[in-house]
C-alpha cells in the first residue's frame, strides 16, 4: 500500500463521555453520555502543536506522550505513514480520572481525527478496526466501544479480538451523574479486585447482567434489580467509601445507582419526571449534571458545530 496523502482542510471530532459496568455489566457494558470534549486536527508543515482548553489545560502534556496524540500516531502508523507536522486544538469537558471515560474519549478522539485527515482513511482503516486498535490502546473493550458507537453497548474479546454490539436504550431514561473533587485511578480501583469471588455472587452478577439489557432497552422499571452488583463495586469501597456509601443511599431510596466505571463518579439512571429531584439528592461535595444519552458516539463534524 502507497504511503497515504493528508487533507489540507482541518477536522473536527466530537467524542462522548462514557459510563463503563453499570452495575453488574463488569468489564462489558457501556453507555454513551452527552458531554464531550472536541478536537480539531489539521496538518501541518512540520512540527507538533497542541492547545488545551477545559479539563486538563493545567495538567496535560503538550507533547508527543498526549494520549491523543499516541493514539493518532499509531492510527497514522497503520495507515501508512505520518503527516509532516501536526496541529491539535482540544477542547476538554469530561472530567479526568472520574470513572466517565476521558482516556477512552482521547484514544477515540486521536483515531477518529487520523483517518479524518487521512484521504481515503475509511479504506485504509475500517470501523473495525478502530474499535480494535482502541480496545488494544485501551486495554479494555467497554468504554471505547461505548465512544465509538454511541448508545447501549456490549463488548467482549473473542480469540484476541474486540468485538461490541449497540443497542438502542430506552429514550425515558435520564442519566444523573455525581462527581466528587477527587480524582481515583483507574490502577488503584482494579487492585482492591479480589482474584475470586464466591460462585452465587458470580451467579447473581450473570442473571443481573442479562435482566440489565431487557432493563435498559425495554423495561427501565427494572433498572433497580438489573443493576445489582457483587463482583466490583464493594471491593472498591476503601478507594472510594463516600461514593459506595453515596450509591447504597439512592438504592435504598429505590433509585438505580451504580459506581461510574472505575468510580468514583456515581450514575443513577432515572425517568424524566425524576431526574432533576435525584440531582439535588447528593449533597455537598458533589458535582451533580443531569445528562442526555448520546446516540451518535464518535463523529466527524463541520468545524462551525457549537460545543455541547
Amino acid at each position: 500500500m502507497a504511503g497515504p496523502a493528508f487533507r489540507a482542510a482541518a477536522v473536527r471530532v466530537r467524542v462522548p463521555a462514557s459510563s463503563a459496568n453499570l452495575g453488574p455489566g463488569f468489564d462489558a457494558f457501556g453507555l454513551a453520555l452527552g458531554l464531550y470534549d472536541d478536537v480539531v486536527v489539521r496538518v501541518a508543515d512540520s512540527g507538533l502543536n497542541i492547545d488545551i482548553a477545559g479539563e486538563g489545560a493545567d495538567t496535560l502534556p503538550r507533547d508527543e506522550t498526549h494520549l491523543l496524540v499516541r493514539s493518532m500516531r499509531t492510527a497514522f502508523d497503520l495507515m501508512g505513514g505520518q503527516p509532516r507536522g501536526l496541529e491539535v486544538v482540544c477542547a476538554n469537558r469530561i472530567p479526568h480520572g472520574r470513572g466517565l471515560g476521558s482516556s477512552s474519549a482521547a484514544i477515540c478522539a486521536g483515531i477518529v481525527a487520523a483517518r479524518a485527515v487521512t484521504i481515503g482513511g475509511e479504506g485504509r482503516l475500517d470501523d473495525t478496526a478502530l474499535l480494535e486498535l482502541a480496545t488494544e490502546i485501551e486495554g479494555h473493550p467497554d468504554n471505547v466501544a461505548a465512544c465509538l458507537l454511541g448508545g447501549f453497548t456490549l463488548a467482549w474479546m473473542d480469540g484476541g479480538s474486540a468485538k461490541a454490539i449497540r443497542m438502542e436504550p430506552a429514550e425515558s431514561i435520564v442519566p444523573v451523574v455525581f462527581v466528587p473533587s477527587k480524582p481515583v485511578l483507574t490502577e488503584t480501583a482494579r487492585g482492591l479486585l479480589p482474584r475470586n469471588v464466591p460462585h452465587v455472587d458470580a451467579a447473581v452478577n450473570a442473571g443481573r447482567a442479562a435482566l440489565l439489557v431487557e432493563a435498559l432497552t425495554r423495561r427501565p422499571e427494572l433498572l433497580l434489580p438489573a443493576t445489582e452488583d457483587r463482583l466490583h463495586q464493594e471491593y472498591r469501597s476503601p478507594a472510594m467509601p463516600a461514593s459506595v456509601a453515596l450509591v447504597n443511599r439512592l438504592r435504598a431510596d429505590g433509585i438505580p445507582a451504580v459506581i461510574s466505571g472505575a468510580g468514583p463518579t456515581v450514575l443513577a439512571l432515572v425517568d424524566n419526571g425524576a431526574a432533576d429531584k435525584v440531582a439535588q439528592l447528593a449533597g455537598e461535595g458533589w458535582a451533580a449534571n443531569r445528562l442526555a444519552l448520546d446516540a451518535a458516539g464518535a463523529s466527524v463534524l463541520p468545524l462551525g458545530t457549537q460545543g455541547g
